[in-house]
């Protein structure tokens, strides 16, 4: 047994024996840990993509819309109307006696500055779609903004309600991302103490947020983030009191804590769509995914159900579109759906010149064993895959930089979007991770995209739907969930947007 297992064990045990131990309650704070898909490169919202940077972001800046995360309603946050003036234009009025962490009054010179300065693509701002729609935003007066698009685009309010973030205009000017990662400042409920990249990050709670925010006020005086790479020492410090909240450990952490006195576990469901994407572009000039056969063939090898069935568990379920079934256009009869059935996968492969199957490399930062799943099923038709497991941001680049995975499970969280433009268009629209290059496709998506009749959206999605499964681009896999364990004294509330609001969880 390794050390790390037997912490693991030392501490069940003692949290059997003596009860439990909270981290955070004795002085009205929160300590969470994350980091097992790996560390947060840069805290700036628009210089990462984790899913913990966005959880980070919540706490930290506001934006101009709320997106209530029951009801996907629109609420007016740091904009309280707005109004469309025409096909590529919105008026916002702002909210008056809003500040800055660092003092500096919200006024529209910051909607202004933020906006036009991430959609420069000169800025580099790391996901590119979450900004390149933008033209550019006018300042009416004090607190009055008009938002020009390049074209309609109606997802435009899950943008404004999701991964824009407004940013105090002349700090950032002086600061820049690397200073913003340092020191970040926005007008959100926590306020950032301390930065130390990759090991630990401070908050305390903005006692000026007493606005009306519909975010509402935080409900601990301070959180503290650990970043432990490691689950099983994750789970370890939580019921020995070092830590009171994860949502990274695993189907048997679940069970195992679910058992000890004071603590709680739930696996709940998400808008994650994990996939296995093909290289049928030929990027890496792989022949085998170049060939409709070899993608129908390896769809119908994979058992689905049983892998969701045994090791995701959970809310999880199989999904058989490029996009979660929940987001507008996502239209679930488009989809062409691959059973399971390993004797047409033989006889596919054989008609593609493959009897024997053929050898590929495999790509995945997710757990080994999901991966297995899938090599198993493989080997049985003949396809004998080898695994290489990458911390997510380094197999990104290798996909980018290279083109050369000609395989890969991997997922996408949509940054908790609710339009198939956040994941469908994002993977499929000729960018850097299409791995497709589909003209046609890419057209389509352009329409669905830019059109403002919800009608023509729905088709054009569905078209690309369509052709996407039909032609196997992607293998679309299942929802994710995810598996969370906490101090049972926490007032936590899981959403399927996948965002935990940490500065709403406060003790009972």
């Amino acid at each position: 047994m390794t050390l790390k297992k037997l912490a693991l064990v030392a501490a069940t045990a003692a949290a059997l024996a003596t009860g439990p131990a909270y981290a955070g309650k004795s002085d009205d704070s929160l300590v969470v840990a994350w980091g097992a898909t790996g560390a947060l490169e840069n805290v700036d919202n628009y210089f990462n993509s984790a899913r913990v940077g966005i959880w980070f972001s919540r706490m930290v800046w506001d934006q101009l819309v709320y997106r209530d995360p029951a009801t996907f309603e629109y609420k007016p946050l740091l904009a309280t109307s707005w109004e469309q003036t025409s096909p590529t234009s919105w008026r916002f009025k702002l909210r008056e006696g809003v500040k800055f962490h660092n003092g500096e009054p919200f006024d529209a010179d910051d909607v202004v500055y933020t906006l036009n300065w991430i959609s420069k693509p000169e800025n580099g701002v790391k996901v590119q779609t979450n900004v390149n729609w933008i033209d550019k935003a006018e300042k009416v007066d004090q607190y009055t903004v008009d938002v020009h698009m390049k074209k309609p685009f109606p997802q435009a309010f899950e943008f404004l309600s999701g991964p824009i973030t407004i940013y105090p205009n002349e700090y950032y000017a002086k600061v820049g991302p690397e200073g913003m990662h340092k020191a970040p400042v926005g007008t959100g409920p926590m306020k950032v103490v301390s930065v130390k990249t990759a090991e630990e990050y401070v908050f305390a709670r903005n006692d000026d947020y007493t606005w009306g925010s519909p975010k509402g006020k935080a409900q601990t005086k301070k959180i503290v983030v650990r970043e432990i790479a490691d689950v099983q020492t994750q789970v370890a410090e939580l019921l020995a009191g070092g830590i009171d909240w994860t949502a990274d450990i695993s189907v048997d952490h679940v069970e195992q804590i679910g058992g000890v006195p004071g603590f709680k576990a739930l696996q709940s469901g998400t808008m994650r769509t994990g996939y296995i994407g093909l290289d049928a572009a030929g990027k890496g000039n792989f022949e085998p995914t170049k060939n409709l056969k070899v993608r129908q063939a390896m769809a119908m090898a994979i058992d689905r159900e049983s892998l969701v069935k045994n090791l995701i568990k959970g809310d999880a379920r199989v999904i058989h579109t490029p996009c979660y079934p929940t987001q507008f256009g996502c239209d679930q009869n488009a989809a062409v759906k691959w059973e399971f059935n390993p004797e047409k996968a033989k006889q596919l492969l054989a008609e593609a010149g493959y009897p024997n199957g053929f050898e590929i490399d495999f790509y995945t930062y997710r757990p080994a064993d999901w991966a297995e799943a899938v090599m198993g099923d493989l080997a049985k038709v003949g396809i004998k895959a080898k695994l290489t497991r990458l911390p997510y941001f380094a197999l990104r680049d290798k996909q980018r930089n290279e083109g050369t995975t000609p395989m890969f499970l991997m997922d996408w969280g949509s940054f908790s979007m609710n339009d198939a433009s956040a994941i469908t268009s994002h993977f499929f629209k000729k960018g850097a991770d299409d791995f497709a290059m589909d003209d046609e496709v890419a057209a389509w998506l352009e329409t669905a995209d830019t059109s403002t009749d919800p009608a023509v959206r729905k088709e054009n999605y569905a078209k690309a739907i369509k052709k996407i499964t039909e032609q196997v681009y992607w293998i679309p896999m299942f929802n994710h969930v995810r598996n969370y364990a906490f101090a049972e004294a926490l007032d936590f509330t899981a959403y399927e947007d996948e965002i935990p609001r940490l500065w709403q969880y406060g003790w009972k």
